[in-house]
């Protein structure tokens, strides 16, 4: 009876677990896939500085066997040719469009031929509270990083779906950790973010049948030119309230990048607090891993209490700010 009295607790605590695991395990969808990159076409857009250009050179290192890079600036382009091709040794071809013309890019993803991994890169960030930013630049928001994707994915389906050596190809979307959650400052940075979600959500389900797999990566403040010169304008309550997430290495996002989209993940984050985020805004996302599916049916619940915590700080942040302004 004594060995019982220890053995039953330990019984009635690992059954449903292990119980609940086989349910996971049964019934996750998307089922898991591999996508490789090696002796595969990957068109990246943005591919001429920052997260970009740093995932061109993990394409081509990790062997690709075209890599494709699209942005406006030719001169920037061609220095990027350049610097993958001394780093790498692996010709790169580069393409000038703009993504809010979608003829443009249809032209440029016609001439590269088809792709096996897209991915959706390009995006601008003008962070300003919305009573004092001019509409056209909610616009332009709104027509790079999100209508700008639509014609880069409109663009490359008909040559992805019809691919003489098929095997599992991707579209990966670069959205942001503002495209989680709401921050002072981004109302409109956030709204072509979001969207990016509902757009990838969707799409994922109309692609399945054609062994297309979307990963969606939601990277933190990351180390780019780019960043440098917008973060100038940013409102000073914005940088408090996302101080708390920390900022990465452009490399360091285009690793985790690249890892996410091999590994069929659809969501994909790139650090600690990006991977709570991920947890505590699974909702009705696709999840290919049971073992991620069990970690989110666990820990929703409590990293709710957590997000209502960092809720409670940041208001009270905004109130001391309006306080002192």
């Amino acid at each position: 009876m004594a060995e019982w009295s220890v053995v039953l607790p330990i019984l009635l605590t690992v059954i449903p677990f292990s119980l609940l695991l086989l349910f996971l395990f049964l019934i996750v969808r998307p089922r898991p896939v591999r996508i490789p990159i090696k002796n595969r076409h990957v068109f990246i857009t943005g591919g001429s500085s920052g997260i970009g250009l740093a995932l061109a050179h993990r394409a081509a290192s990790e062997g690709a066997r075209q890599v494709s890079i699209l942005a406006r600036k030719t001169s920037k382009l061609e220095d990027a040719k350049r610097e993958i091709r001394l780093a790498t040794g692996c010709e790169v071809a580069a393409f000038s469009a703009d993504v809010r013309d979608y003829e443009a890019v249809k032209k440029a993803v016609e001439e590269a031929g088809p792709i096996d991994v897209l991915i959706c890169n390009h995006g601008v960030f003008i962070p300003q509270e919305l009573d004092t930013q001019e509409l056209e630049e909610v616009k332009l928001m709104i027509d790079v990083n999100l209508i700008g994707t639509f014609h880069l994915i409109k663009a490359a389906l008909p040559g992805m779906k019809n691919r003489a050596e098929r095997g599992p190809g991707s579209i990966a979307i670069m959205s942001s950790q503002a495209g989680q959650v709401g921050i002072y400052g981004y109302t409109a940075y956030s709204a072509s973010k979001f969207g990016l979600r509902g757009m990838a959500e969707a799409l994922q389900q109309e692609i399945i049948g054609d062994d297309i797999h979307v990963s969606l990566i939601f990277p933190p403040d990351t180390e780019t030119p780019g960043f440098a010169e917008e973060n100038k304008r940013r409102p000073e309550l914005t940088s408090i309230l996302a101080a708390s997430s920390g900022s990465m290495k452009a490399e360091e996002v285009a690793q985790k990048s690249v890892d996410g989209i091999k590994s069929g993940s659809f969501v994909v984050p790139c650090n600690f607090e990006g991977f709570l985020l991920s947890i505590a805004t699974a909702g009705l996302s696709p999840q290919r891993s049971f073992l991620m599916a069990f970690v989110e049916v666990i820990g929703a619940g409590l990293l709710r209490i957590a997000a209502l915590c960092f809720q409670w700080n940041w208001y009270q942040c905004i109130a001391n700010f309006n306080r002192k302004r």
